[in-house]
């Protein structure tokens, strides 16, 4: 497991440890809460620098490790996101490979609908984050043995993407998003990704690539709605055109870019890529062929969180 002191890599290394694999943890902090790795011995190692020297023989690996997030040098995150995958690559050279990749390898600039998995990669990206998850994606998949699995916004306990971002949008009475409210979109729950994980590392498929999101589309008003609701906050969405947050995203931008700030304005032309148009993913592939068998979307329980 790469990443496995991650959102993601320790939910993975949770469950496969549960299940009865002997499993190799790996991540960038020197240490981590044994806890959160399901007792799972972890090393700390930096992919960026290179493949490990001494790593050990295994029968699987699941690469967890990279950048999410969707702002910051290019250089940085294609040295998180394109040599660390090389890195890896090359440190377990006879094992199965399974790559957590994304759905922001498909083309931002238009709608996802029901896309499949031959849709991506694309020629252009919005940014250096789609650009360099499709540059290791490419990495991936001309090595012999490899599984790319495309999530999209996942979420759920633990979650330091999705939910923070709509918390952060709530002003008051109101949470100002962009768009219509009625674009449908694809979600993956954490444990809908880690099933999919288990399934690629242990079951029958040698190789492919896999949208894995929740059983079926959900309208983003309801998301929202419900987030805010298991969450206690008491606000409503209003929805600003796409058309009109689209250049104050990058005014936004701009402006962060000019003052160097590290992070990330309120608003995004990504996020507004992701949340504003329709955003769904054809699962097929993964129910035929991996016996992905993935829970509806829902934030019960997201008081917790």
């Amino acid at each position: 497991m790469t990443g496995a002191s991650g959102f993601v890599g320790g939910a993975v290394c949770r469950r496969l440890a549960a299940d009865g694999a002997v499993v190799f943890a790996y991540g960038r902090r020197a240490s981590v809460d044994a806890a959160h790795l399901g007792g799972a011995v972890y090393r700390s190692w930096d992919v960026t620098r290179g493949p490990l020297a001494d790593a050990p023989e295994v029968d699987a690996v699941v690469h967890c490790a990279g950048s999410v997030t969707d702002w910051g040098p290019a250089a940085g995150l294609f040295a998180a996101n394109l040599t660390g995958t090389r890195s890896v690559l090359a440190a377990f050279p006879g094992a199965r490979f399974v790559h957590v990749s994304t759905a922001s390898v498909y083309d931002p600039f238009r709608p996802s609908v029901m896309a499949t998995e031959d849709e991506a990669p694309v020629r252009r990206y919005m940014n250096a984050y789609g650009a360099s998850k499709a540059a290791a994606e490419r990495a991936v998949l001309a090595a012999p043995g490899t599984i790319v699995l495309r999530p999209h916004a996942v979420y759920g306990p633990g979650d330091t993407t999705l939910l923070p971002r709509v918390l952060s949008a709530v002003r008051g009475p109101v949470l100002t998003a962009a768009g219509t409210g009625r674009q449908r979109i694809s979600l993956t729950s954490i444990g809908n990704l880690v099933q999919a994980c288990v399934l690629a590392a242990t079951g029958p498929a040698a190789s492919g690539v896999f949208n894995v999101a929740d059983a079926a589309p959900v309208t983003i008003d309801d998301a929202f709605r419900e987030i805010l609701r298991e969450r206690g906050v008491r606000a409503r969405p209003v929805y600003l055109p796409a058309a009109v947050a689209r250049p104050l995203a990058a005014l936004a931008e701009g402006a962060f870019l000019l003052a160097n700030r590290p992070e990330p304005p309120r608003i995004t032309r990504y996020a507004i890529s992701h949340l504003a148009v329709e955003r769904t993913l054809d699962i097929t592939a993964a129910r035929e062929v991996l016996g992905y068998d993935p829970r509806p979307t829902t934030f019960a329980g997201a008081a917790g969180w």
